[in-house]
């Protein structure tokens, strides 16, 4: 096995502490007869690193880019949102199939093919892309607090600071064991699904609009902003890093890849459970833009405003005494939850956000260690890769948030957004490429 991993005896290397496979060794037996059916304790054992895998596509840049969508287009982009999630599920197959075949993850393979002025590009690229991720996920963390705060007693700069101390609390976490992580990454993920569920269920959306949003691909009406937030769509769903982490963590399951019936298994079983994964993200997703979608589109600021201050909610200067459109963005999205919905809707929504950010700390840091480790060859202990990443992430966010106010912090998420998906092709080209030669993958590389 690859160094990033540990053997049985959980040798630690030089570097600092990695995954441990020490819990799931013992889940993923190998059998001389595969099953042609499905194994539920089977499905058990791999279950997973797609659900870790998964948390990117509920980070907070997702659900500001889900809300905004909600608001600005209706239901009209939903199917957008649908496309994007399938391909993001196709792509994350090719990097679990990647990981499976040749027990290398996408950077180590791209160490191996591309000379050094390519592979330096690409990988400062991608640690473009894991930096503004991690920015996001500071932002909603800061943005969260001071909503379940009511603005009073933690101020955006002040959440920004607390996010320092919480990624060093995952980190204490990792100690336990990568499938005792799993379970609590799940745990988020069940926190996040209940919470804004919850906002679906209040706001009741239409879901005839709903259907018809998800399946027929159009826009009736549909003007440049809808458009710039499609992409944003894209971006904010298919994630660059992503996929270099997906490739990485199927590799903590063991697989006898001598064993062509053995591969073959794993990879069904990845490919089940990232759909499985991907499917309960996209659930999510559809609630926060189906909330917005049925609340707030085509709202004026006037309508708004009388009512936050009918309501009387602190909140209601955000909104300005004219007939133009609302626009929202993570904030104020809890604030108008709060005037319409009454103030559980905005906590519940805050303690949504909180999860989706602190949920994503850990795979960003995963990220950046299994992409250094793998263009580099360099080995850094996870604790000085996680202060060098942060540090850098917070800075630009810390300035923002103690020398303007928290829209301007809320505004950098769209401008996030647009660079990840800017970011898509340093990830697409190699994944496609790779899986697609048959001298790496033999029988598994892919057809026409």
């Amino acid at each position: 096995l690859p160094p990033s991993f540990p053997t049985d005896q959980e040798a630690e290397p030089a570097g600092g502490r990695s995954l441990s496979l020490t819990s799931t060794r013992e889940l993923v037996s190998r059998l001389d007869q595969v099953d042609t059916g499905i194994s539920l304790r089977k499905l058990w054992a791999f279950t997973g690193p797609g659900f870790l895998m998964s948390i990117a596509y509920l980070d907070p840049g997702n659900i500001e880019s889900d809300l905004q969508s909600g608001a600005k287009a209706g239901f009209k982009l939903l199917w957008v949102l649908l496309a994007a999630t399938v391909i993001g599920l196709l792509l994350q197959r090719l990097a679990a199939r990647l990981g499976v075949v040749t027990g290398m993850h996408l950077a180590e393979v791209c160490n191996r093919q591309y000379r050094t002025v390519p592979r330096i590009i690409l990988w400062l690229m991608v640690e473009l892309a894991i930096i503004g991720s991690d920015m996001q996920e500071v932002i909603g963390c800061a943005i969260a607090f001071n909503l379940l705060s009511s603005g009073r007693w933690i101020p955006p700069w002040g959440g920004v600071l607390i996010t320092i101390i919480d990624t060093f609390v995952f980190l204490f976490l990792d100690k336990y064991g990568l499938r005792k992580l799993e379970a609590f990454f799940g745990l988020l993920i069940t926190i996040m699904a209940i919470t804004f569920g919850y906002e679906y269920v209040v706001v009741s959306p239409d879901q005839g609009q709903l259907l018809m949003g998800m399946f027929v691909p159009s826009c009736q009406g549909c003007g440049p902003v809808q458009l710039s937030q499609a992409v944003g769509i894209v971006g904010a769903v298919i994630m660059p890093h992503n996929i270099y982490l997906h490739s990485a963590l199927v590799k903590s399951r063991e697989v006898d890849r001598t064993n062509r019936k053995e591969v073959k298994e794993a990879n069904k079983y990845f490919f089940i459970e990232s759909t499985i994964a991907l499917f309960v993200s996209f659930l999510i997703n559809v609630f926060v833009v189906a909330v917005f979608a049925e609340g707030f589109y085509k709202r004026t600021n006037v309508e708004v405003y009388n009512v936050c201050n009918q309501s009387g909610s602190p909140h209601s200067h955000l909104f300005p005494l004219d007939n133009e459109t609302l626009e929202v963005d993570i904030y104020k999205g809890g604030v108008v939850l709060g005037c319409f919905f009454g103030p559980a809707a905005l906590y519940i929504w805050a303690v949504g956000i909180l999860a989706a950010g602190q949920s994503s700390t850990m795979t960003g840091t995963y990220s950046g260690q299994f992409v250094m480790e793998g263009f580099l060859n360099l080995r850094w202990s996870r604790f000085s890769r996680v202060v060098l990443t942060r540090s850098i992430a917070i800075t630009p966010t810390l300035l923002v948030a103690v020398f303007q106010d928290v829209q301007h912090l809320t505004g950098m998420n769209d401008f996030l957004n647009v660079l990840q998906s800017m970011q898509l092709p340093f990830a697409l080209i190699p994944i496609l490429t790779f899986t697609s030669l048959p001298s790496l993958m033999n029988e598994f590389a892919n057809g026409l």
